[in-house]
């Protein structure tokens, strides 16, 4: 059986029987997808040889890499926020997750990527809680061209009501006549496979579920509207990091994001020691990278402290003479001293059309599916992002393992199981301890090894 097939296998064994990652020694399964798009790379590709030859290493030189980002998990393949999401995202190599936070009724957070999408990401439709959504399903109407709706919010019900919920791919079906119906819409490019009961998690478990699979966090406080009775928005803003802080949880480990200016300031106040320095501000004025977006703000959000700034792909890249270059917003921002993260890869489906909205800045150049692999070259190396989201980690965590990891000299000490040799080199035994090591090959270690 081809290797690539059995590491497939493997990982949809561990995410169904709730495997235990940190058994894994931090290595990340990987699955065929990398090779698939290595083999769809234009053949003037810069990296192509590179990522070649990597493809070369053994499954035990991909671990875990912090540029490497869980966007809601990996939801191309799995339910959005759900436990098997995120364990997803641990096993193919994310370094950090990402919880979206959205309030219950009786004030607890949540995992969803909206405070009003339980309507497309759960069954909620299929169950007696849907006499509690905003807006009930209303079925297609042909006649009028009225396409089918529905509005449920995490705001409509309790935090024990939510649990009961089974978390599903995101999609609906605006021709429905039927709650039924409604909820299909996968996307054709993902899958169903994984999506017969999603389990939907508060915040507080997504916490202690990503620590114990060895990723950091990025949680993203959604934009939130307050109920009759519900808490106020700066005891939100408090809440969030208050749950790390009872997870014991540093604040290094976390970067909290919004698109909302005020929950950043609100964290550099609180915390300006602890959780503000790495507050994330998400950039949604959207524009072609060559003006706008925050560039008018770029002073006053530096003076207030904010060192991270996080647009999407299309706004940090332009394309000159066939080649994916940094954009003006994204040399504006470096040399304002901003940090830059970004985001979402994985998430267009096959990108022979051009990727669609994520690849706003250049979709007349991006034609192939390797096409996103010299996209992350430049975001990587010319742009200098810290990190990218991505709707599947193990695209993220072969190029950062293949291309990011400091690669090992002649001569120095190396790890067998993680083999990181400069190129033309191997890591072999010294030649004082193959003797040793052919008799007692538990007795093992860095220090016996050497690229040669």
């Amino acid at each position: 059986m081809p290797a690539a097939l059995l590491t497939s296998l493997a990982l949809g064994q561990m995410v169904a029987s709730g495997g235990d990652f940190l058994t894994r020694n931090g290595f990340a399964t990987l699955g065929p997808r990398p090779e698939f798009l290595v083999a769809t790379m234009r053949s003037s590709s810069t990296i192509k040889h590179d990522l070649e030859q990597c493809l070369k290493q053994p499954p035990s030189f991909f671990e875990q890499h912090t540029f490497s980002i869980g966007h809601r998990g990996a939801c191309m393949q799995f339910p959005e926020h759900t436990a098997e999401s995120y364990v997803a995202a641990a096993a193919t190599g994310a370094g950090i997750i990402e919880c979206d936070v959205a309030v219950t009724k009786d004030g607890e957070l949540v995992c969803r990527h909206s405070q009003c999408d339980l309507h497309t990401t759960t069954n909620i439709l299929l169950t007696s809680l849907a006499d509690k959504c905003t807006e009930p399903f209303k079925p297609a109407d042909p006649d009028s061209g009225t396409g089918a709706s529905a509005k449920c919010c995490t705001s409509d019900i309790t935090l024990a009501e939510y649990k009961t919920l089974c978390g599903k791919m995101d999609g609906m079906d605006s021709t429905a006549t039927t709650a039924d119906e409604y909820v299909k819409g996968t996307a054709a490019w993902r899958t169903d496979l994984y999506s017969t009961c999603g389990t939907v998690v508060s915040h507080a478990e997504s916490v202690e579920l990503i620590k114990s699979h060895g990723a950091l966090f990025t949680p993203e406080l959604k934009a939130y509207t307050p109920g009759v009775g519900m808490p106020a928005y700066n005891t939100i803003r408090q809440k969030l990091m208050d749950e790390y802080t009872s997870a014991g949880v540093a604040p290094s480990d976390v970067w909290l994001q919004s698109f909302v200016e005020q929950d950043v300031m609100y964290w550099l106040a609180a915390s300006p020691a602890g959780f503000g320095p790495q507050a994330v501000m998400l950039d949604n004025n959207y524009t072609d990278g060559t003006a706008g977006g925050l560039i008018d703000a770029f002073d006053r959000l530096s003076s207030a402290g904010v060192k991270i700034l996080a647009p999407p792909m299309q706004m940090l890249v332009k394309v000159e003479a066939g080649e994916y270059l940094p954009s003006n917003y994204a040399m504006a921002a470096k040399a304002k001293g901003f940090e830059l993260i970004t985001w979402t890869l994985e998430r267009s489906g096959p990108l022979v059309s051009g990727g669609g909205w994520y690849y706003g800045t250049s979709n007349d150049h991006t034609k192939v599916d390797g096409d996103m692999l010299d996209l992350t070259h430049t975001l990587a190396t010319k742009v200098g992002v810290l990190g990218i989201f991505s709707d599947w980690p193990a695209t993220t965590t072969f190029y950062a393992n293949c291309m990011l990891k400091p690669r090992i000299s002649i001569g120095e000490a190396c790890d067998p199981l993680r083999p990181a040799c400069a190129s033309g080199l191997a890591c072999l035994p010294k030649p004082h301890s193959r003797r040793k090591l052919m008799f007692a090959s538990t007795d093992k270690c860095a220090a016996d090894y050497t690229c040669m």
